[in-house]
């Protein structure tokens, strides 16, 4: 396998609740969470042959607050 490239990675500390609560419930760890979320996005833009969304720089309307409880 090839070796893995290591990414320097800033997020919120709401986004990043919301991902840990999320990667504890997949039984992930938060790296391996962002890594798979990326891997589904990379793969539906291939399927679609565009982004997945739309706007996809657009800040998100999610109430990040929600994920973390």
């Amino acid at each position: 396998m090839a070796a893995k490239k290591q990414v320097p990675l800033r997020l919120s500390e709401q986004l990043y609740n919301a991902i840990a609560a999320w990667a504890e419930a997949d039984f992930r760890s938060v790296n391996g969470q962002i890594e798979y979320l990326l891997t589904e996005c990379v793969k539906q833009r291939r399927k679609n042959g565009k982004y997945v969304g739309e706007e996809i720089d657009a800040p998100p309307d999610i109430d990040v607050e929600e994920f973390g409880k």
